[in-house]
């Protein structure tokens, strides 16, 4: 089997937790190393690896595939520097602070022959997939009204500077925003309208931290929800429908069996606790819908067919130039208190 030979653009927490076990395990990859500037942790954990002392070394490596994964101010930059070095690009979320970076970043990638990928790794999460399948087998009949949180509750300021110290890509409608603006993308396409109450809640801070959109179909309401003060959480998907109502927590295990250094695995990954089960209610039943299993390998998989194959990639720059242009709308519409067509 071909290998994807890869390098990371950094090894911090989304590098060591998200990126480097997936690509470690996965058959397909050969994680090369991750450009460090500071601390140099990669090779404690994975000792044959490289760490690279400077872009330009990781652009002059063999990597056919490179992970942007530094803070979002950084992606446009790093990203076209990637694909003009004739490279593969995998980008974190937030793909870019603009619309205008995230369509010049695809035409660049069309131009160069190249794929670029955007890392909306939350569409493989286990309560995710599961809302995905009640919906694909049609129990809720025609959505009216849909509503997904991503919520946590975090009072304290971030120790990262780059978090909060305002810059263009630091706000959580930038970080948690763009997961499930993607997911609304994803299950209903593009909407027509947008209205947003964006906030600053905690005590100092230089970025937004709470937000409420609104996203208007011709035939449903979709509303978003995130705060970092949510002490108790609600469900984090409630979808009415007009034979049914489904309603899940987030439930996904991934990041915290990550956090406790455990290594995926194809078999019992990303498998939910029976108690976060979702509840399905419909022609008169009130069922606990069984939950699908989570797994980022999966999106290594489509990435890999992508590369090798000349497949399409699992979330493309078109999508996330889509999510840029919700996100743009949300701060005008909550700036300005008003409702914000879209093109």
């Amino acid at each position: 089997m071909r290998k994807i030979k890869t390098a990371l653009l950094a090894y911090g927490g989304s590098g060591k937790l998200f990126h480097a076990p997936f690509f470690e395990v996965h058959e397909g990859y050969e994680l090369l190393g991750a450009y460090e500037r500071s601390k140099k942790l990669i090779q404690q954990d994975y000792p044959e690896v490289t760490s690279f002392d400077s872009l330009e070394a990781v652009l002059e490596s063999d990597a056919e595939l490179v992970v942007v994964n530094t803070p979002i101010d950084t992606h446009f930059e790093f990203t076209k520097k990637v694909l003009e070095a004739g490279k593969n690009a995998l980008v974190e979320k937030a793909f870019t602070t603009t619309s205008e970076e995230a369509e010049e970043l695809h035409k660049l990638a069309k131009e160069k022959k190249l794929k670029l990928c955007v890392y909306q790794n939350r569409r493989y999460d286990s309560d995710f997939k599961t809302v995905k399948k009640v919906l694909d087998e049609d129990y809720l009949g025609e959505i009216v009204e849909a509503e997904i949180r991503f919520e946590r509750y975090n009072p304290e300021l971030s120790p990262k500077a780059w978090k909060e110290n305002g810059n263009p890509g630091a706000s959580i409608l930038m970080d948690l925003g763009s997961h499930i603006i993607d997911q609304a993308l994803t299950l209903f396409g593009y909407p027509e309208k947008v209205f947003a109450d964006i906030r600053r809640t905690r005590e100092n801070t230089q970025i937004d931290d709470y937000f409420d959109i609104l996203l208007y179909y011709s035939d449903k309401r979709v509303r978003l929800k995130s705060s970092y003060f949510v002490k108790e959480p609600t469900p984090a998907y409630v979808f009415h429908g007009k034979k049914g109502s489904f309603l899940k927590h987030r439930g996904d295990v991934q990041e915290d069996e990550l956090k406790l250094g455990k290594v995926p695995n194809r078999e019992n990954w990303g498998t939910e606790p029976e108690e976060k089960t979702g509840l399905l209610v419909y022609n008169d039943r009130v069922v606990h819908f069984p939950t699908f299993q989570g797994n980022y390998l999966n999106f290594c998989d489509d990435l890999y067919d992508a590369i090798v194959n000349d497949k399409k990639v699992p979330v493309t720059a078109k999508q996330a130039y889509h999510t840029m242009k919700v996100i743009e709308a949300a701060k005008d519409s909550s700036e300005k208190e008003e409702v914000i067509s879209l093109d």
